[in-house]
């Protein structure tokens, strides 16, 4: 599996985000096993769950219909369509993937004190 860490943006959002490709590695077997028995295809395609990074309790999913309002969704939709594209740290910004806004948000690495 690949997990990757990126930044969801709104407007007067920030949300730390763990996204993990549920396709385990060709040679885990196990992880294999475990996850079509869970329902996982195991394909090869992007099959994305996502939570929040501080797992404070919120939910785990990889159907981007599970959220409710306009963030979660439209992010998610997002990942699932760029996952080979995005890295580390990448800001998911709706309010630009929407067209609200013509450049993608700032991420806090680089706007608040004490970060990259």
């Amino acid at each position: 599996m690949k997990i990757k860490i990126l930044e969801l943006r709104d407007e007067g959002t920030f949300i730390p985000l763990l996204a993990v490709d549920m396709n385990p590695e060709p040679a885990a077997l196990i992880s294999r096993w475990y996850l079509r028995r869970c329902g996982y295809a195991c394909s090869g395609l992007p099959n994305i769950a996502i939570t929040r990074l501080d797992a404070n309790g919120a939910a785990f999913s990889n159907d981007p219909y599970f959220w409710k309002g306009r963030t979660w969704p439209i992010a998610h939709q997002h990942i699932l369509q760029n996952w080979n594209e995005l890295k580390d740290g990448d800001v998911i910004d709706v309010s630009y993937i929407l067209g609200e806004t013509q450049e993608v948000k700032l991420s806090e690495r680089f706007s608040t004190p004490g970060g990259l």
